[in-house]
């Protein structure tokens, strides 16, 4: 078992839910990010990687947000890690980057991770998430009441980002049982965005959704401020929904975590729930 883990992105979406579940388990996590973490980390800032990797022997590697050309930061952050003593890597990838050219930056930290015999790693390749809708890239149309995405008709199979956190963590306080491990990890039930919007719809409050081409939603999310190559990438996604290559229900949140995955509307009613005292 790993001592510490370096936790990037420790106040995103994915990072804080895991800072909580190895902390639950006793196990030493700091979370990493630009500001409100436990140490300052920056992608832009290389002077800061090995005062945020001291002491740390695992990482939870989440690449540059927004970004498509971030290969280049993570291997000199690789490298300083592996001279700082980390031992292993739990790399946040996404569903279907293994198809990918060694030269898209998803795929390319792939291929170095797997490449470097003085790492122990496991690749996580979630589908969208859950929580894209709540808290996350299309909160803000659902809080206008109309989710206007180019998906189509097409299902994918939303994965909740505590199901990610929990597999995450499995890999981080067992290292040795998932080495070399890559799990494609989904929600137990593909949906369309019409019934997405059901649900937010039933549990949160009312949504439509509206199927628009994929040149309007990109210029949408352009003029938000979405960097354009990074709304092409996104919006080239969101088209192979349509085109019927959405997720597709797995069980690899089982395998990782000897539990099944979450189920939306579950999610929706967990996280409006008041927390407990």
């Amino acid at each position: 078992m790993t001592s510490t883990t370096l936790v990037l992105g420790g106040t995103g979406k994915t990072g804080r839910r895991l800072v909580a579940e190895l902390r639950a388990a006793g196990h030493t996590a700091r979370a990493a990010a630009r500001s409100g973490a436990d140490v300052r980390f920056d992608w832009s800032d290389p002077a800061g990687f090995d005062a945020a990797l001291d002491g740390a022997d695992s990482v939870y590697l989440v690449p540059p947000a927004l970004r498509l050309d971030f290969a280049a930061d993570v291997t000199g952050f690789l490298d300083r890690a592996e001279t700082a003593g980390v031992r292993h890597v739990t790399y946040l990838s996404a569903r279907g980057v293994e198809h990918a050219p060694p030269e898209v930056a998803m795929r390319a930290v792939e291929l170095d991770l797997a490449a470097r015999p003085g790492l122990t790693h496991t690749i996580l390749r979630p589908a969208f998430f859950m929580q894209n809708f709540t808290e996350g890239a299309f909160a803000g149309q659902v809080a206008t009441g109309v989710l206007a995405l180019p998906a189509g008709d097409g299902g994918e199979a939303f994965i909740d980002v505590h199901d990610i956190a929990a597999a995450a963590a499995a890999t981080l306080l067992d290292p040795a049982a998932h080495d070399g491990r890559n799990y494609e990890l989904t929600g137990p039930e593909a949906l369309t965005h019409a019934e997405v919007a059901a649900h937010l719809t039933e549990h949160r409050r009312p949504v439509r959704y509206e199927a628009v081409p994929v040149e309007d939603w990109a210029e949408a999310a352009t003029g938000a401020g979405l960097p354009l190559d990074y709304a092409e990438f996104l919006g080239s996604l969101l088209v192979g929904i349509a085109e019927g290559h959405g997720a597709r229900p797995g069980d690899a949140v089982q395998q990782a975590t000897g539990r099944t995955s979450t189920r939306f509307a579950a999610v929706l009613q967990r996280d409006a729930a008041p927390a407990s005292t």
